[in-house]
């Protein structure tokens, strides 16, 4: 009985998500995240992109390759304290500038210093080493395996836990393996659709889904009108 409710549940949820999709992709269109030249840049703006805006990681994106170094040969040899003051724009740039040579040591250490080997890795080996790696929490993890690996990886970061929370689709206590689990289990496991309704649920987040919400004219409001939120 228990393993078919949670059937139940999971379709429900697939057709709420579902409509969700459609809605936000209607009110905004393609999103064409994530922004890069290729997946190594991809990478790099997915850690130097933690507690900042975008637009501070694409001005140390350009530091760098301005300077010729975003490589990772490049980035293996310079020393740390000269790439923290090309990143510098990006925001807690000592603490970055550590993050970024600690993947490049893993990325030399264990594929030889090639990002195309690395994406040969059976994607959860990969996830789980790259937890490894110091300073690469779950939601980079995710990042660098969707936007520069192409894999079915569910991103979940604060907006989709406010959004989900706030129309009743997830627990607030969840936590952000239980969540994710959620979402991919109702979704098809489609790296390209993962990709733009992440990038939509950002889109959304930042226009209407903030810490105090602002509903009024947000695409999403008519899902909340006349029912009560789901208890999963």
């Amino acid at each position: 009985m228990g393993s078919g409710n949670d059937r139940l549940k999971r379709r429900v949820l697939a057709g709420e998500l579902q409509s969700y999709y459609r809605r936000l992709f209607k009110q905004y269109g393609p999103q064409h995240w994530w922004p890069g030249s290729g997946p190594f840049e991809v990478i790099v703006g997915a850690i130097l992109t933690q507690n900042t805006a975008w637009q501070n990681v694409e001005q140390a994106i350009r530091n760098l390759k301005e300077a010729g170094l975003l490589t990772p040969a490049a980035l293996l040899r310079i020393p740390t304290r000269k790439l923290a003051r090309l990143i510098r724009p990006s925001g807690y740039f000592n603490i970055k500038a550590a993050r970024l040579k600690e993947f490049i040591r893993f990325l030399f250490d264990e594929y030889g210093g090639s990002v195309r080997r690395m994406f040969k890795e059976d994607p959860a080996c990969l996830r789980k080493k790259l937890l490894n790696v110091k300073g690469v929490g779950p939601e980079t993890a995710d990042s660098i395996l969707l936007y520069a690996g192409g894999f079915p990886v569910f991103v979940v970061d604060a907006y989709t836990r406010r959004v989900f929370h706030r129309h009743g689709l997830a627990h607030r206590k969840m936590d952000y393996h239980d969540l994710q689990a959620l979402i991919i289990s109702a979704l098809p496991k489609d790296p390209s659709l993962f990709n733009e309704f992440h990038a939509l649920i950002v889109k959304v987040g930042k226009e209407h889904c903030g810490r105090e919400p602002d509903c009024e004219g947000c695409p999403l409001q008519r899902f909340l009108e006349g029912r009560a939120p789901i208890s999963w």
